[in-house]
C-alpha cells in the first residue's frame, strides 16, 4: 500500500482532515478566518528562512507561524490599531517577504507552486509519519484544551471568572494552528489551508447540535473532500491540492440545499 504514491497520498489528506475538524470549528465561532490566513501566508516566510539556515522546513514554518502569533498578542495588547488591520499587516508583510528571500536565494531551487498549492501526490512515508504524529499530538491537546476553550468562546469574561485561563487557551491554540499549517503545507499548500479548515466545519455546523458533534463532524467531511478530490483529481487530471477544495466546496453547497435541521442554539 505504501508503495502506491496515490494511497500515500491519501492516507496523509485523510490524517490532515481528522486534525484540522475541531481546530477548523473554533475558527468558526471565533470568526478567525482572517487569522488563519496569517498564519498561512507566514509559512513561506519560514520555508525561505529554513532554506536560508537549512533546517528542517517544518521546523521553519512553526517557529514562523508561532512568532507571528506572538506578534499578534503583543501589539493587540498594545491596541494602537484593530485586529483587522494588525492581522492584514501580518498576512501580506510575512507572504511578501519570503517570496522576496526565495527571489534573493538564487543558488536554492524552491518549488513555489508546490509550496503555494501543496503536492499531496508526492507525500513520503515520513511525511505520513508527521502528520498522524503530529495529529495525534494536536488532538490530544485539543481533548485538554477544550473546555476552556470553548467557554472562553461562549463567554470569555465568565471563563475568567471561573479561572479558565482564556488567554493561555488562547495562546496554545494559536500554537496548535501553526503546527497543523507546518504539517499540511506540504498536502494542500499554504494558500488552500484555511479553506480546509474553514469549508468542513462551516459545512459542519449546519448539521451539528453540539460542538463536541460539529467537531466530529467537520473531521469526517474533510475526510469526504478529500477522498473525492483526490480521486477528482486523478480523473480529470486536475491539480490535487485545489481540487480537495473544490470537493469540499462542493459538499459545502450540496448542503445548503439539503433538509436537514438547522444547528441548536447550543452551538457558540
Amino acid at each position: 500500500m505504501f508503495d502506491d504514491f496515490f494511497a500515500r497520498a491519501l492516507l496523509a489528506g485523510i490524517g490532515v482532515a481528522l486534525t484540522v475538524g475541531p481546530l477548523g470549528c473554533f475558527i468558526v465561532w471565533r470568526r478567525m478566518a482572517y487569522f488563519g490566513d496569517t498564519m498561512a501566508h507566514s509559512a513561506l516566510l519560514g520555508v525561505a528562512l529554513a532554506f536560508l539556515f537549512q533546517i528542517n522546513l517544518m521546523a521553519g514554518v512553526f517557529l514562523v507561524a508561532s512568532l507571528v502569533s506572538i506578534a499578534l498578542l503583543l501589539l493587540q495588547r498594545r491596541g494602537a490599531l484593530s485586529t483587522d488591520a494588525l492581522l492584514g499587516i501580518l498576512s501580506h508583510s510575512t507572504l511578501a517577504l519570503g517570496l522576496v528571500m526565495v527571489a534573493f536565494m538564487s543558488w536554492v531551487r524552491v518549488d513555489l507552486m508546490g509550496f503555494l498549492f501543496g503536492d499531496i501526490l508526492a507525500v513520503s512515508r515520513a511525511d505520513i509519519a508527521f502528520v498522524y504524529g503530529g495529529g495525534a499530538i494536536i488532538l490530544a491537546i485539543m481533548a485538554w484544551l477544550w473546555k476552556p476553550l470553548l467557554a472562553s468562546t461562549v463567554n470569555e469574561e465568565l471563563a475568567e471568572a471561573e479561572g479558565m485561563a482564556p488567554e493561555r487557551a488562547r495562546f496554545v491554540f494559536m500554537l496548535l494552528m501553526a503546527l497543523i499549517i507546518a504539517i499540511a503545507m506540504k498536502i494542500v499548500g499554504i494558500l488552500l489551508i484555511t479553506s480546509l479548515l474553514i469549508i468542513p466545519a462551516a459545512t459542519a455546523r449546519r448539521f451539528a447540535t453540539t460542538p463536541e458533534m460539529m467537531a466530529l463532524f467537520a473531521s469526517l467531511i474533510g475526510v469526504a473532500a478529500v477522498t473525492g478530490g483526490l480521486y477528482g483529481s486523478l480523473h480529470f487530471d486536475t491539480p490535487s491540492g485545489p481540487s480537495i477544495v473544490v470537493a469540499a466546496l462542493v459538499i459545502f453547497l450540496l448542503s445548503l440545499v439539503s433538509f436537514a435541521s438547522r444547528p441548536s442554539k447550543a452551538l457558540p
